[in-house]
């Protein structure tokens, strides 16, 4: 079809030419080509519109992105406001005034020792920047450092799709069979409580995963560049949310050992835990911190990698001395998606979006109690707006559904039948709605996820 013709396609044909053309991330394709697909043509506030004319409530913010809903005035009027300016000057040896603005906005809300700002595109390139930064600064601090080249994550772990940040993840599911690609590095077991790899009980553990992670610390701290950890939650693990004290304690481990730590918030910064960031929760100072997802609202690609001045500061010298940190984008600092990023911050202060969630917090907590009665509902993980529901085959014994049930994934086709999209883990149903999202809107979002775990699962019984 030549492009010109593109306008007169008829709703009819999007269906043929979406299977005929796209292949979609994440998405078996051949069960996708089989199916009728879901197209949308328009978004407002919590709600998504298809080509035929149906709403659908966004209970997932469109992959954890749209913080304040759809098509928020504010932050679309800044889009126009700049495209009208310039869509894009490189940021290679220049610079443009929304990248300077939204650099500063961003080092006075996030952990007072971060103080640069390296910009990017995606969540899983600010993680990919974050480990090359790690590696150069050991390289570059001393001779004695030099041999600092290996990183330690956690088991179930996601850093995104890149090589870097798969080398660095722990879901065998996406990344199994990347593995002869990878680069080596170290594991400790993650504090998945429901599933605990060492048996115990919350009321007795006496967190012995921490335990395990200082054991390889203390062994090859010398050979360690940096701890990457997700604070808080690991969410693309199915919301697993840490125990109190867990984070703060792996900051001191790091410390201790001389360990950079990594904090990955891609997934639960900008307000997802009811504080703007995850490591707030802790008095958390990591030493890089790697921000995407929420930054711009879920308006446009825009990511952030900061760094301490002590890093940083390993990377200045003379031409010969070859201290540069020689990486970057194209789209580096786009303007456009920084003047995005600066509306959304000022979203998040002029309607004191943090203050107006926590009500919104509690709400979600009380009504998700009920969820622990049905059948299948093995556990349920919250924190702050971000919620992982986990069914299994058998409550007792904690046995998962064959994965050839997609019993996931027919509870979301159940929930789209009755106008709400979400997404899930596997077998984890996942509520990350946006954080603007209506009391009365939340209450039908769980009344709905409630009746499709419901009736799903109680078809699998008979």
């Amino acid at each position: 079809m030549a492009a010109k013709n593109l306008h007169k396609t008829k709703t009819a044909d999007l269906d043929v030419l979406d299977k005929k053309y796209i292949w979609h991330p994440f998405t078996q394709m051949k069960d996708y080509c089989n199916s009728s697909p879901l197209i949308i043509e328009q978004g407002q506030g919590s709600y998504l519109y298809d080509i035929a004319g149906n709403r659908y409530l966004d209970g997932v913010s469109s992959l954890w992105v749209t913080v304040h809903g759809h098509r928020k005035k504010k932050i679309d009027e800044a889009i126009i406001r700049q495209v009208k300016k310039i869509s894009h000057s490189t940021l290679l040896g220049l610079s443009n005034i929304p990248a300077i603005k939204l650099a500063e906005q961003l080092l006075a809300i996030t952990p007072r020792n971060l103080r640069k700002v390296f910009y990017s595109d995606n969540g899983s390139t600010a993680v990919e920047i974050a480990l090359k930064i790690a590696f150069q600064f050991w390289q570059q601090k001393s001779a004695a450092s030099k041999k600092k080249k290996k990183f330690i994550s956690l088991t179930h772990a996601y850093h995104g799709d890149t090589i870097g940040s798969v080398s660095v993840g722990g879901i065998d599911l996406f990344h199994q069979v990347y593995k002869p690609l990878l680069f080596k590095t170290l594991t400790a077991p993650s504090p998945y409580c429901y599933r605990c790899p060492f048996k115990q009980s919350v009321a007795q553990c006496g967190l012995a995963c921490l335990d395990a992670l200082e054991k390889i610390l203390k062994k090859h701290n010398h050979e360690i560049a940096a701890l990457v950890i997700e604070p808080l939650v690991q969410g693309a693990a199915g919301m697993i949310v840490f125990p109190k004290g867990y984070l703060k304690a792996c900051r001191e481990l790091c410390s201790q050992y001389h360990i950079l730590m990594i904090a990955d918030e891609v997934a639960v910064g900008f307000g997802r835990t009811g504080k703007m960031f995850a490591c707030e929760h802790e008095k958390v100072k990591p030493d890089l911190m790697a921000l995407a997802k929420g930054i711009t609202g879920g308006t446009l690609p825009l990511a952030a990698t900061l760094a301490t001045e002590e890093i940083y500061r390993a990377f200045l010298g003379e031409a010969q001395d070859q201290k540069t940190f020689y990486h970057g984008h194209t789209y580096t600092g786009n303007p456009v998606a920084c003047a995005a990023a600066l509306a959304n911050l000022e979203v998040f202060e002029e309607e004191n979006v943090l203050k107006t969630l926590q009500q919104k917090i509690k709400l979600l907590a009380r009504r998700l109690k009920p969820f622990s009665g049905l059948k299948h509902v093995g556990d349920i993980r919250q924190c702050g707006f971000m919620v992982g529901i986990e069914l299994v085959q058998n409550i007792r014994t904690k046995k998962p559904f064959a994965l050839k049930k997609k019993i996931g994934h027919r509870v979301i086709l159940e929930a789209r039948r009755r106008g709400v999209i979400i997404r899930p883990l596997g077998d984890v149903i996942v509520l990350m709605p946006p954080l603007s999202i209506s009391a009365k809107q939340l209450n039908t979002l769980l009344d709905v996820v409630f009746e499709s775990i419901h009736i799903v699962t109680e078809k699998h019984n008979n």
